[in-house]
């Protein structure tokens, strides 16, 4: 089989996008071939069977003319005709292809897991043939295109550590970009609720600002840290990690918090399913989460916006004996693997431009 990925970047140290490395990877191991289609190609470790061509440039026009030779290149002789398309999160990618492909009855997929029902998204998607999610709540559209596949997680790489941790305080984590919409004012009302009820309890915020607004926001949560006597010493801001660093910094938190604010299609959040694949609970607002979440020793969920309900959880958290802590984590890891690998996730991906092809 051969396969077409088309995407933004293949890059590792991208703090957004460095898992489409995993993904080329894993299917790469399933097909004779993969061609990737990009804006940009930097540091990575694919291997030979992976052919990568880029459409950078310097205007909006000259990348959309230069995507369509690309795109012709790979498409048009048979020899390296793709048995199906794969685009990754961008619709207008869909747009531009789709012309090229459907003379040759080649199978066109989108991956897509965000809240943000574009105009392109609904200009795409009459034009795939099937749309591919981590579930049915993390795709904005109502369609019967969809099938759920699960986050792509390395669970090799996101695996438990050891289990012994040094005395002190709870410490928590937020991961992610210093986008509103995530939740970090919740985080921090929470938190200092939950130490003003004696919990002893540490916040560590670590992540990118890849737009003005998220820069303000980053400036609006440290002022409010720096204002309250409660947080001060509690919270640290700290810049994002690399890619390999990730796994670690996981391991020695005891939780990580997700306080997502609701929005149609709720994006399910990669570095939950991260985070529960090394074994470290999740507490999270995110309503896609309640079954990921549901039937655990202890309760991790609670309302977004609730930052007297996040301070419950933290507290009981805190509370909990280190053994429901570890069983949580445990059950956890198993959900990761059994339904969010990224192993699962290109099974899936094969097996649905494979029946694709038979139709």
């Amino acid at each position: 089989m051969r396969i077409l990925f088309v995407t933004q970047t293949i890059d590792a140290d991208h703090p957004v996008l460095a898992q489409t490395v995993d993904l080329v990877h894993e299917l790469a191991a399933r097909c004779e071939a993969v061609d990737v289609l990009c804006d940009s190609v930097r540091r990575h470790d694919l291997p030979a069977n992976v052919g990568l061509r880029t459409f950078g440039a310097g205007t909006r026009p000259g990348r959309g003319l230069r995507f369509v030779r690309a795109a012709t290149a790979s498409v048009l002789p048979r020899a390296t005709r793709p048995d199906g398309v794969l685009v990754h999160m961008v619709p207008l990618f869909v747009l531009l292809l789709a012309p090229l492909v459907k003379p040759f009855r080649v199978p066109v997929l989108l991956w897509y897991t965000h809240w943000n029902a574009s105009r392109s998204l609904r200009l795409a998607l009459p034009l795939v043939t099937s749309v591919l999610s981590v579930s049915r709540g993390s795709f904005p559209l109502r369609t019967t295109k969809l099938q759920a596949t699960g986050h792509a997680i390395d669970v090799a790489r996101f695996a438990p550590g050891d289990a012994s941790r040094e005395e002190g305080p709870l410490r928590l984590l937020a991961l992610g970009r210093t986008a509103r919409w995530k939740g970090l004012d919740t985080m921090l009302k929470g938190l200092e609720l939950a130490v003003r009820r004696g919990c002893d309890v540490q916040l560590e915020i670590r992540g990118p600002q890849l737009t003005e607004d998220e820069r303000a926001h980053r400036a609006e949560l440290e002022a409010t840290v720096g204002a309250s006597p409660v947080l001060r010493g509690r919270v640290r801001f700290e810049p994002p990690l690399a890619r390999e660093e990730i796994p670690d910094q996981l391991r020695r938190s005891d939780a990580l918090l997700s306080a997502t604010q609701p929005r149609a299609g709720e994006t399910l959040d990669k570095v939950v399913y991260e985070a529960a694949a090394c074994g470290v609970p999740v507490i999270a607002s995110n309503t896609a989460l309640d079954e990921f979440l549901a039937g655990l020793p202890l309760e991790f969920r609670f309302r977004p916006r609730d930052d007297a309900g996040l301070a419950e959880l933290i507290v009981a958290f805190a509370a909990a004996p280190p053994g429901r802590r570890a069983e949580a984590g445990v059950e956890l890891r198993r959900r990761v693997v059994a339904d969010h690998s990224v192993g699962s996730w290109a099974d899936a991906v094969v097996a649905r431009v494979s029946g694709l092809r038979r139709e």
